[in-house]
């Protein structure tokens, strides 16, 4: 049984990983400052379960996450924690700078303190691993092949600099201090429990309400989509294979224009929850300004962990998409 501290984890991919984490018989410490993005509904599978453990606060609070690695016994540390909608980035870029940025430089700290004085079975097994974005390696174009590993950095939003900066402050936490770092890197994430105003959800929820469906600019932004529990079965492979100090990119293999992706979300619910009227949900779909410095392409290439752990989807994107707009018909009775 490993002790795991998880950051963020009553949002949408870390309750997911908390999930993963209990059904294997180890031992879930969830540290969330519980802001508008967490939901203890989403822990709900586990919240009665002896090895989850869910405590309210902030990742810059030094003296509580020193206190928590310390009792718990903390053996990795799994840092979700982040600010990370787009447009609250452009419209109040300091909570981004303040959870991101200053977050992750006092998780690093404390947790540097802490692996510092374990003994050397526990210090030599000990891992801290940052979950962060495709969004930090900038925009690729429509014939550039995908992101991988070795890209170089080029945010252009807030929150993706923020993201950028995390991410450099653990590469020199582990080539400065030697403190065992991990960082993964992935593609848009899409299943259960995902906030509501994220693309799917949003297109979801607005079919189903008679609502406009907006799609930004043309819709023809691309991107790459990755089944949540699969993302989570990733950082566990990362966690238990990988090596510290390493980078691993984790993607779904399925790059999508907007505007295809809300048509496919259409047609199932036309399938399975049609309009009154007889008329496609198609029709909602209406084209809004576009956001500002909106990345055109993202799409991130597993050839590393495919290699390296065996990783792939566990089922077709389509599958998964199915799933998805099920689960959330569900929660709207």
């Amino acid at each position: 049984m490993k002790n795991f501290l998880i950051t963020g984890g009553a949002g949408f991919i870390g309750s997911h990983f908390v999930e993963l984490v209990c059904s294997l018989n180890n031992r879930a410490i969830v540290l969330d400052k519980m802001t508008y993005a967490a939901d203890r509904k989403n822990l709900a599978a586990v919240a009665q379960n002896s090895l989850f453990k869910l405590i309210e606060g902030d990742i810059c609070d030094r003296d509580l996450v020193s206190k928590i690695l310390r009792e718990e016994q903390i053996d990795f540390v799994v840092n979700f924690a982040a600010e990370s909608h787009v447009d609250n980035s452009i419209k109040a870029p300091e909570n981004f700078i303040q959870t991101n940025i200053v977050g992750t430089f006092n998780m690093l700290n404390c947790a540097l303190d802490f692996w510092k004085n374990l003994a050397d079975e526990k210090k030599s097994e000990f891992r801290f691993l940052h979950v962060s974005t495709d969004e930090v390696y900038g925009s690729l174009d429509l014939n550039d092949p995908k992101f991988n590993e070795e890209n170089p950095y080029k945010p252009n939003s807030p929150y993706s600099a923020s993201k950028a900066a995390s991410d450099h402050l653990v590469r020199a936490w582990f080539e400065t201090y030697k403190l065992p770092t991990i960082t993964t890197n992935c593609s848009n994430n899409f299943g259960p429990h995902q906030h509501r105003e994220k693309f799917i959800p949003t297109v979801i929820s607005s079919a189903i309400n008679h609502k406009n469906i907006p799609i930004y600019g043309t819709g023809k932004n691309i991107r790459d989509w990755i089944f949540v529990k699969d993302h989570a079965r990733g950082i566990l492979m990362a966690l238990q294979k990988g090596l510290a100090g390493q980078t691993y990119c984790f993607g779904g293999e399925c790059e999508k224009e907007n505007l295809e992706l809300a048509h496919e979300i259409c047609t199932i619910l036309d399938q399975i929850k049609p309009r009154a009227d007889g008329i496609s949900y198609t029709k909602q779909i209406t084209f809004v300004t576009d956001r500002l410095g909106h990345d055109k392409r993202y799409a991130i290439s597993n050839d590393k962990v495919a290699r390296e752990f065996g990783f792939k989807p566990s089922k077709s994107f389509s599958e998964r998409l199915k799933e998805t707009v099920e689960w959330y018909l569900q929660q709207n009775h």
